[in-house]
């Protein structure tokens, strides 16, 4: 059977470690993967949850972390090498952009028949200033040259893609939706509900709006901060705030709730039912969403939003900006609000309209749930991955593999 080299350099919470998670379990047995997977920071949430749940022994290579490291780069660069000679894959499919970097050139140094590279996002923009995104886009540009193909998550990702970075040619991109478990997150959701709100103290009148990702500057939390503020100071309703990750950017998002005069706790520290809650990481998104009754995403930049999907597979209401693929993932006036980024009262009167209307959340999550089970389950990721694996190595000579 073919083999298929899987790399990711970060085994965290989020899209990419459940796209390549469910890949390398789900394709088999008609393809026999191994994962690889890089070093975390020491802020971002293990994911090795993901793993355990599906019984896959991932190879660790810990000189693969997200920073640039010259010396760990270029020992992880070897030692991806070595991998690769011993495991002798017909395909390498690397997933974001350090193990897009490390895997795809020691696959080329290799001579691997079909290198592939899926983007779940990108940063070229609102990450870092003008130079380095520049360089960013140009090291991008040169790694396409040295792939098989490129997979996008999404129609506007293709788009920002090949027409607005110019990283490869329209031709060469192809767009593959992410997938994932859905249907944990309809199952038994009444007793998830209330183990969520005990949990944090949330009442059951109360009306939580929450925020799940990490806290950092593209995630734009002081959006939320100031909308839910907005939120506040207008409506009768019992209101809740749940903030679910953590990162470099929490102690700010911390005074932001303090300069707007919203009591706030981190609970891991401080156990209490103050009105903004920052519950850290959880694991278990099911009851997380269960528990929530609208979802919100600020971000300035985004792939395809796990997080809205999930939500909406749980049949939650969003409210989100209208940045990278979230076009894709919410219905604009059916299953949520998409609003401009950066607008503050968009947001918080979309935040107000949902909250103000029980029917409307309904019926929102009603069209969510049908939307997303459709598009996003990852059997139809498998079957589109198992396609497209088959054309490139086809085209590469190596029919025998299949």
């Amino acid at each position: 059977m073919p083999r298929v080299l899987r790399i990711l350099n970060r085994l965290i919470i989020g899209g990419p470690a459940l796209n390549a998670t469910y890949l390398t379990k789900y394709m088999a047995p008609e393809w026999d993967t191994q994962l690889v997977i890089g070093g975390k920071d020491d802020h971002e949430q293990d994911a090795t949850h993901l793993t355990e749940r599906l019984s896959i022994e991932p190879l660790r290579v810990e000189e693969m972390k997200r920073a640039i490291d010259p010396v760990a780069d270029r020992k992880a660069y070897l030692r991806m090498k070595a991998i690769i000679r011993e495991f002798k894959p017909d395909v390498v499919h690397t997933h974001a952009a350090k193990s897009g970097a490390i895997g795809r050139l020691a696959a080329a140094a290799c001579g691997v028949p079909v290198i592939v590279h899926t983007f779940h996002g990108h940063v070229f923009h609102s990450y870092f200033n003008h130079f380095k995104t520049q360089a960013f886009i140009r090291i991008e540009r040169y790694l396409a040259r040295r792939s098989s193909g490129i997979i996008a998550i999404s129609e506007i990702q293709k788009h920002e893609l090949a027409d607005t970075y110019h990283i490869a040619p329209a031709g060469k991109i192809s767009i593959i939706p992410l997938g994932f478990d859905l249907d944990r997150f309809g199952e038994n959701q009444e007793a998830k509900r209330q183990t969520f709100r005990q949990r944090f103290g949330i009442v059951e009148d109360e009306i939580a709006v929450g925020i799940v990702g990490r806290i950092v500057p593209v995630k734009n939390h002081a959006l939320f901060v100031g909308a839910v503020a907005r939120l506040a100071a207008r409506s009768h309703r019992k209101l809740r705030f749940v903030i679910v990750g953590d990162g470099d950017m929490r102690p700010t998002m911390e005074a932001q709730f303090r300069e707007a005069g919203i009591d706030y706790t981190y609970f891991p520290e401080d156990p209490r039912a103050a009105q903004a809650i920052c519950t850290s990481w959880q694991t278990e998104m099911d009851e997380v969403f269960a528990g929530l009754d609208i979802v919100a995403l600020c971000s300035l930049n985004e792939g395809t939003p796990v997080s809205l999907i999930e939500a909406q597979a749980a049949a939650r209401p969003v409210v989100s900006t209208a940045v990278g693929g979230v076009a894709n993932v919410v219905t604009d006036g059916m299953a949520g609000f998409v609003t401009a980024a950066g607008d503050q009262q968009a947001f918080s009167d979309a935040l107000f309209r949902l909250s103000e209307d029980e029917a409307l959340r309904r019926q929102f999550g009603r069209f969510g749930h049908d939307f997303v089970a459709q598009r996003f389950s990852y059997q139809r990721l498998v079957t589109d991955m198992d396609a497209y694996y088959r054309k490139l190595l086809a085209a590469s000579g190596r029919k025998h593999s299949l």
